[in-house]
C-alpha cells in the first residue's frame, strides 16, 4: 500500500499563525510600553515632577541665602568664623544647589525622556530635601548655642562692629559716582546709581533696627532677636549692594580703558574677513561681503560715543565680532579661528562679565522666576569655564553663550516683575 506525504501546509500555516500572531502581540506590547513611556500621561507625569522639583529648588536657593546670613551673623558673635556645623551645611547645600541648577536644565529638555525626567526629577527632589534638613537641623543647633551662651547685648555689640565695619569699608560712594559722570554717561552706570541709593537706605534701616534691639535688650521683658535678625539682613543687603556699586564702577573704567582697542582689532577682523572674501566663490563671496558691510556700519555707528558709552560700545562690539565669526565659520582655516579667537576674546569677556553682572542688578532676591535664576546660573557657569579654558576659541564660544544665558535671565526678570500686558504694550 502506497503511504501518502504529508501536505506541508497542513503544519506550515498554523506554525506562520502561531508567530505571526506572536509576532504581532510583541509589537504591540512594544507600542503600549513606549506609549505608556513616551505618551501625555507620560508626559504630564514628568511635567507635573519637574514643577515641583523646581519649587524645591527655588526653595533651597532661598534657604542658602538666608543660611549665608547667618554664617556672617555667626561670624560676628564668635568673633571669627562660622561654626563648623553651619559651615558643612552651607557648603553641602551650596554643592547641591550648583548641581540641582545644571540638573534642572537637562530635566527641561523637551526631547528627554519623560520617564527618565521623572525618575531624575523624584532624585533631585530627594537630594535637596537631604540639604535642607541638613541646613535647618545647623540652625536650630546654632540658636540654641546663641540662647545658651550670647546673651542679646553681645549681640547687638556685633551687629554695632559689623555695621561700623561695613561704613569703613564702604567710604565715600558718592566719591565713585563722580568719577563715573566724568568718564561715562549716565546711562552706562546707573547700576551703580541704584546701588548706592540701596545701600544707603540698608545701613540707614541697620542703625535703626540696631537701635531698636538696643533698647530691647536693655528690658528683660522683651526680646531683641527679631531687630537683631532685621539688622543683620539690612546689614546684608548694604554689603551686597556696595559690591554692586564697587563692580560696576570697575567694569565701566575698564571698559572705558580698553574700547579703543576693541574698535582697533575689529577693524582688523574686517580686513582679514576682506582678505579671506577673495578667495571664495562668488556667491559666498557676495554673502560675506554683505556681512563685512553690516559690521563696517555697525562701528561706524559706535565709533564717535564709544568713549562715552564704553560699556554698551564694547557689549556691541562683541555682537559684531559673534557675527562676523559665524560668516566666516566655513572658510576660515583653523589657525586663522585662533588668532580670531584670542583677538575677540578680552572684549568678549568683559562684555559677558558686564551682562551677568546686568542680569544680577536685575533679579531680586526672593522675588526672582525660576528660569531667570537658572538661565543666571548657567550665564555663571559659562563665564567661570570662559575664564579658566586655555583654548581660545572654546573660551570665546563659552562667552558667549554666556552673554546669552544673561540676556535671557535679565529678559524673563524683566517680564516677570513687569507681568505679559505690560511687556506686551512696551513691545
Amino acid at each position: 500500500m502506497a503511504v501518502t506525504e504529508p501536505d506541508p501546509l497542513t503544519w506550515i500555516l498554523p506554525a506562520l499563525i502561531v508567530f505571526g500572531s506572536a509576532a504581532v502581540l510583541v509589537i504591540v506590547i512594544a507600542l503600549a510600553v513606549r506609549h505608556a513611556r513616551r505618551g501625555p500621561g507620560a508626559r504630564r507625569r514628568a511635567a507635573a515632577a519637574v514643577e515641583r522639583t523646581g519649587v524645591a529648588l527655588v526653595r533651597l536657593d532661598d534657604a542658602i541665602d538666608e543660611l549665608e546670613l547667618e554664617v556672617g551673623l555667626s561670624g560676628a558673635l564668635y568673633g571669627g568664623g562660622a561654626p563648623a556645623s553651619l559651615r558643612r551645611a552651607r557648603m553641602t547645600a551650596q554643592h547641591t544647589r550648583d548641581e540641582a541648577f545644571a540638573t534642572y536644565r537637562d530635566l527641561t529638555d523637551p526631547d528627554a525622556p519623560p520617564l527618565a525626567v521623572e525618575r531624575a526629577s523624584r532624585e533631585l527632589g530627594r537630594r535637596m530635601e537631604r540639604a535642607m534638613t541638613s541646613i535647618e537641623t545647623a540652625r536650630r543647633e546654632h540658636q540654641a548655642w546663641i540662647d545658651a551662651h550670647v546673651s542679646a547685648a553681645d549681640q547687638v555689640a556685633a551687629a554695632e562692629r559689623r555695621l561700623a565695619e561695613l561704613r569703613s569699608r564702604m567710604g565715600d560712594p558718592e566719591a565713585l559716582l563722580r568719577e563715573l559722570e566724568q568718564r561715562a554717561d549716565r546711562d552706562e552706570w546707573i547700576d551703580a546709581v541704584r546701588a548706592s541709593e540701596a545701600a544707603r537706605a540698608a545701613l540707614a534701616d541697620a542703625d535703626a533696627r540696631i537701635a531698636a534691639a538696643r533698647g530691647n535688650a536693655a528690658n528683660p521683658s522683651r526680646s531683641a532677636l527679631d531687630d537683631l535678625a532685621a539688622a543683620e539682613r539690612a546689614l546684608r543687603n548694604a554689603d551686597v549692594a556696595s559690591r554692586a556699586l564697587e563692580e560696576t564702577h570697575r567694569l565701566v573704567i575698564q571698559a572705558g580703558l580698553a574700547v579703543s582697542d576693541e574698535l582697533s582689532a575689529a577693524h582688523g577682523a574686517i580686513r582679514s574677513a576682506t582678505s579671506i572674501r577673495a578667495a571664495l566663490p562668488p556667491d559666498e563671496s557676495e554673502r560675506l561681503g554683505d556681512e563685512i558691510r553690516r559690521a563696517s556700519a555697525e562701528l561706524e555707528r559706535i565709533a564717535p560715543t564709544a568713549a562715552r558709552r564704553p560699556v554698551s560700545a564694547n557689549e556691541a562690539i562683541a555682537r559684531v565680532r559673534e557675527r562676523l565669526d559665524a560668516a566666516l565659520a566655513d572658510a576660515r582655516t583653523a589657525q586663522q579661528r585662533l588668532r580670531g579667537a584670542r583677538s575677540a576674546l578680552p572684549g568678549t569677556l568683559a562684555a559677558a562679565r558686564s551682562a551677568v553682572n546686568r542680569a544680577e542688578a536685575a533679579l531680586p532676591r526672593h522675588a526672582a522666576d525660576l528660569d531667570a535664576r537658572v538661565r543666571l546660573d548657567a550665564a555663571r557657569q559659562e563665564l567661570a569655564e570662559a575664564r579658566q579654558m586655555q583654548d581660545p576659541v572654546a573660551a570665546l564660544d563659552a562667552a558667549r553663550r554666556a552673554i546669552r544665558h544673561a540676556e535671557d535671565a535679565a529678559a524673563l526678570a524683566d517680564y516677570d516683575r513687569r507681568g505679559p500686558a505690560s511687556v506686551g504694550d512696551r513691545d
